[in-house]
């Protein structure tokens, strides 16, 4: 039997387009945990030459989603708000990691903390999730 946390690999990373878009690559996943990386292309650029804020504010998505499902139980976001602390550029290695804070009986609250490599903090986002009580087959 598959534990929770193959199934998100398995089935949600493999359907999930845009992640793969990104170039998220899956690098640690737990129990309403998960831990992200990805590299800033150029394609990801806003017209000063830096990363567009959505990018770090998709990677974080991603991250939530992930740890959000990780326990079996299908979750979608339904509150989300990012902080950005530092300036992205092309070529810059992203660390997201997602925890959760509170679980509630159909909600949860994670926060995820975007670093570059060097561990700097790029930005803070916080996000809760609906569970719907579905469960990943």
């Amino acid at each position: 039997m598959e534990k929770h946390e193959d199934i998100v690999k398995n089935q949600m990373m493999a359907n999930d387009s845009f992640s793969k878009w990104l170039g998220i690559e899956l690098k640690e996943i737990r129990l309403n945990y998960c831990r992200l990386q990805m590299a800033v292309r150029k394609e990801m650029t806003n017209g000063f030459g830096i990363a567009h804020g959505g990018i770090t504010y998709s990677f974080a998505d991603s991250a939530l989603a992930f740890a959000s499902n990780s326990g079996g139980e299908q979750s979608v976001s339904i509150e989300t708000s990012i902080s950005h602390i530092k300036r992205v550029e092309v070529g810059d290695i992203l660390t997201a990691e997602a925890v959760e804070l509170v679980k509630t009986g159909k909600t949860g609250i994670y926060d995820v903390k975007i670093t570059k490599e060097d561990g700097s903090l790029v930005a803070l986002f916080k996000g809760t999730v609906y569970r719907s009580g579905k469960l990943w087959e």
